[in-house]
């Protein structure tokens, strides 16, 4: 899934609002700028047609377009109140779906709001899943960002298998307190051939996905080029990890409870209820 860290989003990204309760939104009278709308008459008219969009989308209009005044300033020290929309992210997906084509910026609003929607499908997707099934997709993600986490290491100057042991063992180090591979194998009771990270539960997984995906990309921005660097750098970020977890007060994860079954299992498991039932497996979104 593409990133959201050009700085061609960020205007979209300045002008999102959070709630208290954690909700988002975009007000219209923001957007319309950003889009390049100058007249609110103009902008108006492509709101009435994302809300009949909405409308025949099936979706209740007044959730995504709620109404709202609000008073602005006017010459003379004078205000005026004028009516305005807080957005949901939908809503500002059917605006620009519904904007001027020609406009390059409404092709990045399409492309921006598209993925934000997407990510907050999969992440809802994500959450009505069992632990199991979560475990599944949250370990098919590692997967994918270790190949690009390895491929980082290689760029930075971790060649040899032996360089690339030790790069993996300071990450680990870093998250668990000092324990090395061989002693989170041990705290488990795992045999030699067994992967950690097929023996963890979802929580710990995605503890590990974090420190795998921030030390690829830390890897790159900063440019590290020796291998001495780089397994430095693993062990800062996991270290930071470690940190924000502590301060938070949740539990760490060489106290997470080891799953009964490995990854392998559940997959088994999983895979033979798809057989029985024909539907459809829900693995690396």
């Amino acid at each position: 899934m593409p990133k959201l860290n050009s700085d061609e989003y960020k205007s979209f990204e300045d002008i999102r609002q959070v709630r208290e309760n954690g909700t988002e939104y975009w007000t219209a009278r923001e957007l319309a700028p950003v889009l390049e709308y100058a007249k609110w008459e103009n902008f108006s008219k492509v709101i009435d047609r994302a809300m009949l969009a909405c409308k025949n989308s099936g979706y209740d209009v007044s959730e995504h377009f709620p109404e709202v005044r609000k008073t602005i300033a006017m010459p003379k020290t004078a205000t005026k109140t004028v009516t305005d929309y807080e957005l949901t992210r939908y809503a500002c997906y059917l605006i620009v779906q519904n904007g001027d084509p020609h406009k390059e910026v409404i092709a990045l609003g399409q492309t921006y709001f598209a993925i934000q929607t997407r990510r907050a499908e999969v992440g809802d997707a994500f959450n009505q899943l069992d632990e199991n099934n979560k475990r599944l997709v949250v370990r098919g993600n590692i997967k994918q960002w270790n190949q690009l986490l390895a491929e980082a290491a290689r760029n930075a100057g971790v060649i040899t298998d032996e360089e690339f042991a030790i790069f993996q063992n300071a990450g680990y180090m870093g998250l668990y307190g000092g324990m090395t591979v061989a002693d989170i194998h041990s705290k488990k009771g795992l045999k030699k051939s067994e992967k950690i990270l097929d023996y963890m539960g979802s929580t710990e997984l995605i503890a590990n996905l974090f420190r795998i995906s921030q030390t690829e990309e830390k890897l790159k921005s900063d440019e590290v080029s020796t291998a001495i660097e780089a397994n430095n750098t693993h062990y800062e970020v996991a270290e930071k990890i470690r940190k924000a977890i502590i301060e938070m007060g949740t539990t760490l994860p060489e106290d997470m409870p080891k799953p009964e079954k490995s990854i392998q299992a559940v997959e088994r498991e999983e895979l033979k209820k798809l057989r029985k039932q024909g539907g459809q497996l829900m693995l690396d979104e």
